[in-house]
């Protein structure tokens, strides 16, 4: 391929720079020209609405996806919790990379950790998942929306609007902001979101070539933890407004897959379900993520599915 690849990507800091590691796996690989076409998402433009209501994180891809399609991108990057699990048609994940720490972060300018917070705290948060596990954890806290991107959200804590916040440790370490961490929440405490942590390429499914290249940089153990942790969310009819927590982890060649279906009112305590299986492939370990849904779905999953808008 004679012309430069192009990545697209949203503008924030973070996710340059995701797409500059990526542009740099490329030219290290195939020794190819990269350039990177920066875009500004309809979810980085609608701060003062929760995603739930206006979307979900589908829209932090759309432009994207739009790009790629016209032929202005040849492939983008994104953090693989934003993307939808089911894709447009036309539109397929090529490879899933190496993840960072897929834990939640606690955040905080005055408190060590969640614990040490005082009844009635302040906590922002814009995923519905950590929502209802902080309330779970601490239902004596004041959770409060936060959007932005994560400058902006480390912004807003520092100006005292908030107590602490949650944000994936994932991004705070690709910044180098790792001493902003206070505390790492353990995943039997805080189970993350399907993807966290990782990075998808996405490209058109006819880009034949582009994609046997790409399926090159593809993390194995990664790969299929994403595709049982994903599949989990397809099954359920995942959305944004769905409180989904799903998050699998190797032990030898075993891999266990730790499920938790909150309720948005609060009323009820989040669901769990767990399964573990040695899946070979991407359909084997989609097939482990099934299983899961299916084990929530027995815990009684269908009465919370209509309260998160299913």
């Amino acid at each position: 391929m004679d012309e430069p690849l192009i990545i697209a990507t949203r503008e924030s800091r973070l996710a340059l720079w995701q797409a500059e590691h990526v542009r740099d796996l490329l030219r290290a690989r195939f020794g190819v020209a990269v350039e990177l076409l920066g875009m500004t998402t309809r979810g980085d433009q609608i701060l003062d609405v929760t995603l739930s209501k206006v979307g979900g994180k589908g829209l932090f891809v759309k432009e994207l996806e739009t790009a790629l399609g016209d032929g202005r991108a040849h492939l983008a990057v994104h953090s693989l919790k934003d993307v939808p699990m089911e894709l447009p048609p036309g539109f397929v994940l090529a490879a899933v990379l190496e993840r960072e720490d897929p834990r939640d972060a606690f955040v905080s300018s005055r408190h060590a950790s969640l614990d040490a917070l005082p009844a009635g705290a302040v906590v922002g948060t814009s995923s519905l998942r950590r929502e209802v596990q902080l309330r779970a954890l601490r239902p004596d806290l004041a959770i409060e929306p936060l959007r932005g991107n994560l400058d902006t959200r480390l912004r807003k804590l520092d100006e005292g609007r908030y107590d602490a916040i949650v944000l994936a440790a994932a991004g705070l370490k690709r910044l180098g902001l790792a001493a902003r961490i206070r505390a790492l929440f353990d995943v039997d405490r805080m189970l993350p979101a399907a993807g966290q942590g990782a990075l998808g390429i996405e490209v058109r499914a006819d880009a034949t070539a582009l994609r046997e290249r790409l399926a090159t940089l593809i993390d194995g153990p990664t790969w299929l933890a994403a595709h049982a942790e994903r599949a989990v969310s397809r099954a359920l009819g995942g959305s944004c407004s769905m409180p989904l927590a799903a998050h699998a982890r190797w032990q030898g060649d075993t891999l266990h897959l730790d499920t938790l279906l909150g309720d948005p009112t609060g009323a009820r305590a989040p669901l769990r379900a767990s399964v573990q299986g040695r899946p070979a492939d991407a359909e084997a370990a989609a097939a482990l993520g099934e299983a899961a849904a299916r084990q929530l779905h027995a815990a009684g999953a269908a009465d919370y599915l209509p309260a998160a808008g299913a």
